[in-house]
């Protein structure tokens, strides 16, 4: 017998003989961020949220500022646009004293901010509505104060953006004409100052633009169009407030206009709220009436808001968590922050939980003046590398995946339905170009479902394929969509969600595949599989590294693992005709390749390709996210030998940006390697908020680098295969650790380990416990 099945033996018999005992819950507090100094800049904000709306939070010369988002805000050229920013500042004022406070309170997700000036103490809460699109801010002290409360906006007139502002929006580096940021509408509306963005109607979209460019027109009437019509923005009131005129600045490297609101009479109560609203409607006017229905509805809630955000914040803490070193809490340990930092991260994912779009990969809600993250782009608080509305799957799914474990079903959401919502569109891209069934999905994605124009390309030979990007990175590289589909799957499989209304979407993923690939064989002759008659997919593409690939890994991996989850399913979600169907596919899947490292045999790339054109390392993609190799899998020896012996993997490895070798290490029981690589990714960012990581290879807050930090964590600490529960299947045994996580088929697993030996384990529902293997190395 070896090792390791002497540890899987002596595990399951460990874990049966385990009292059930209930853990105290460490408290969270303890992972408060709190600074005793005011800031001095937005780069060194605090992150605030609830619903889908984020805030940057910080204090700078005595005054509370805060930068607004909320998702979806996308302009006329796809750049995900802020609401605008938000200036306070009380007379007298307690934040010019001896004594000043601000604390993320993350139990019940909100900012509180103490000065002391003298004998005036003033305390001020900021907080977001989960339910509602409401941004409060609560004043109080000890005695009267006046409030000036302005909003701000650099978006008072039309803006031309050149060079590299441009890497904001759609247009990238190569904008066939030029490119205006439009003014947005701002007034008093009596005592409220009412703002917002309305996406023009008289000239051409990037939508427009891109449709033209791909070959379209004929039916762009079917086409989802997220652009046309579309208005953002909201308003700003509070009950002790009248309007006090307009004055225009400069933040940074920005002018901007500020629409000034104040005190009528001096009180030790303020209540100042910002309601916004985003909607597609026929008219300004129509959008209008939905704010005010809007601001209706919250003013209505106001006695039972707070109480509702506070249980929802609960609960979501109650799901799920991971506690590192949690009694003995040492803040220069890089262990202990990623501990904490992990639930930084979760809580600013909390922040977009209901939002009509996923939460983006670079940056988020929480970005900021540009200049703080790369001194040479002085552009306004809108810039973002990478685009707005550009959907980039490689980036976004690291985002994603660390939500099964967690638990966090419900935030899964947003990100399934942004591919739902471009089904017909995708669909559409095969039946133009190649007249066969199946939903074509490129790598750099808009919101409307079409490659990016740039990326796509501008000079393109006249007989170049229409639906291939002309891109020497995202050439045939199709097969990101299949990690979405693989979610979906598993949200069935861990939380028993109804994944109905997502059936279809995979099968015409699935589709595209099988049809793609057979006619591109029969194009070059006249067989349409290989002599073994399987799929011949090429050319492919490895991630966006192995070019012009033959039978890429990270495609073979995906399709089998797919195909496999989907026939898994119970009977009631696939026809017998279906079920046929996809079976034989599975059995046209071509085998994953090898190669030889020295005397080593490794997974290759693919089995042929023409270059390598990125440091991606899609020869362990069927280690994460496929799956296919493991700890307790057949194979691990080979997916190991990968991971130590192949000179790509070695030459591209790194903790930084999208870079997922932490969970390659965690997956195939590599301990030292996957806390080495974790704790890099999850230590404090360098920046004032710890979990403000980036840029990496995108931009700050780098979210593909927290959740790529996440998901490496979590497969530390628990993995699944099938039915099989593995604890700590990489998790160093002189570490302590109290971790509550899920489990496919509806399973939490709570465990505590103390030096080195596990104190406790609670698995709901208990029958599942049998399930469980403990890993955990013994002293």
């Amino acid at each position: 017998m070896n090792t390791k099945s002497l540890l899987l033996v002596t595990g399951i018999f460990a874990c049966s003989l385990l009292p059930l005992v209930v853990l105290a819950q460490p408290v969270l507090p303890s992972y408060n961020i709190t600074w005793n100094s005011q800031s001095a800049n937005a780069g060194s904000s605090m992150p605030c949220g609830g619903g889908d709306i984020g805030l940057n939070v910080w204090v700078q010369n005595g005054e509370l500022l805060l930068y607004i988002a909320k998702s979806g805000s996308f302009d006329e050229n796809n750049a995900l646009l802020k609401s605008g920013r938000i200036r306070v500042k009380c007379t007298p004022n307690a934040f010019e004293g001896e004594y000043f406070k601000q604390e993320l309170k993350l139990q019940e997700g909100y900012i509180q901010i103490d000065g002391r000036n003298n004998k005036l103490q003033t305390t001020i809460k900021v907080w977001v509505d989960v339910f509602r699109p409401a941004i409060h801010i609560d004043i109080t002290g000890n005695a009267p104060v006046k409030a000036d409360v302005a909003y701000e906006n650099w978006r008072y007139t039309n803006r031309t953006n050149t060079g590299k502002a441009n890497n904001a929006n759609s247009f990238k580096w190569a904008p066939p004409a030029p490119v205006i940021t439009n003014k947005d509408n701002i007034s008093f509306d009596g005592n409220i100052v009412r703002f917002y963005h309305r996406n023009r109607t008289d000239t051409a979209t990037v939508f427009d633009v891109t449709v033209k460019q791909q070959g379209l027109e004929g039916v762009k009437d079917k086409l989802y169009n997220p652009l046309a019509n579309l208005t953002f923005g909201g308003m700003l009131w509070g009950d002790n407030l009248q309007t006090a005129g307009t004055y225009t600045g400069t933040y940074m490297d920005t002018d901007f206009m500020g629409w000034k609101l104040q005190s009528r009479k001096a009180t030790r109560d303020h209540r100042i709220t910002v309601l916004l609203h985003t909607a597609q409607t026929p008219s300004p006017e129509d959008w209008l009436s939905g704010l005010r229905q809007v601001a209706a509805d919250a003013v209505k809630q106001t006695a039972t808001a707070w109480q509702q955000t506070r249980n929802w914040w609960k609960q979501y803490w109650e799901r799920s968590f991971i506690y590192i070193q949690p009694n003995r809490p040492d803040t220069g340990s890089v262990l202990w922050q990623s501990g904490r930092n992990y639930q930084l991260f979760r809580y600013m994912l909390g922040c977009n939980a209901v939002g009509n779009y996923p939460t983006k990969f670079n940056g988020g809600l929480f970005t900021y003046d540009p200049a703080l993250t790369d001194s040479s782009l002085r552009f306004t608080p809108d810039f973002r590398n990478w685009g707005g509305g550009i959907h980039t799957a490689q980036n976004q799914r690291l985002v994603y995946f660390p939500m099964l474990k967690s638990g966090d079903y419900d935030l899964m959401k947003p990100q399934f339905d942004f591919y739902l919502r471009l089904l017909q569109t995708a669909e559409l891209r095969s039946e133009i170009y190649w007249n066969h069934k199946g939903a074509c999905f490129a790598e750099q994605l808009e919101n409307f479902g079409l490659p990016n124009c740039t990326e796509y390309g501008w000079k393109r030979p006249a007989d170049s394929d229409k639906g291939v990007e002309y891109n020497a990175w995202l050439e045939y590289e199709w097969d990101t969509v299949l990690e979405f589909c693989l979610m979906m799957l598993e949200t069935e499989r861990y939380g028993g969600n109804n994944i109905a209304a997502y059936i279809p979407f995979i099968e015409s993923c699935l589709r595209f595949f099988n049809e793609h690939y057979q006619y591109l064989a029969g194009k070059r002759g006249r067989k349409t599989l290989d002599g073994n008659g399987q799929l011949i997919i090429y050319p492919g593409s490895a991630a966006e590294t192995y070019k012009m690939a033959y039978n890429p890994s990270s495609t073979v991996a995906g399709l089998r693992t797919v195909l496999t989850r989907l026939l898994e399913l119970p009977a009631t979600y696939l026809s017998d005709s279906a079920r046929s169907q996809w079976q034989l596919m599975l059995s046209r899947i071509p085998p994953i390749s090898f190669r030889q490292m020295g005397s080593y045999t490794t997974i290759a790339p693919a089995k042929l390709w023409e270059r390598v054109n990125n440091t991606e390392c899609p020869q362990l993609y069927p280690v994460f996210p496929w799956g296919i190799y493991g700890v307790g899998k057949p194979g691990l020896d080979t997916a190991i030998n990968t991971f130590i012996h192949d000179t790509d993997a070695i030459r591209f490895r790194s903790h930084v940006g999208w870079k997922q070798d932490n969970i390659f290490a965690a997956r195939l029981g590599l301990a030292s390697e996957a806390l080495e690589l974790t704790t890099k990714k999850l230590q404090n960012s360098g920046r004032r908020f710890p979990a403000f990581w980036g840029p990496g290879y995108d931009w700050t807050p780098d979210h593909n680098w927290g959740g790529s930090g996440m998901t490496g964590l979590q497969e530390m600490l628990l993995q699944a295969d099938g039915r099989k529960i593995y604890l700590f299947p990489a998790w160093p045994n002189n570490q302590d650790v109290h971790f509550k996580l899920h489990a496919p088929y509806n399973t939490t697993v709570e465990a505590s380990v103390v030096n080195g030996k596990l104190q406790s384990l609670i698995v709901i529902p208990e029958e599942r416990k049998k399930d469980v293997i403990d890993l955990l190395p013994a002293h």
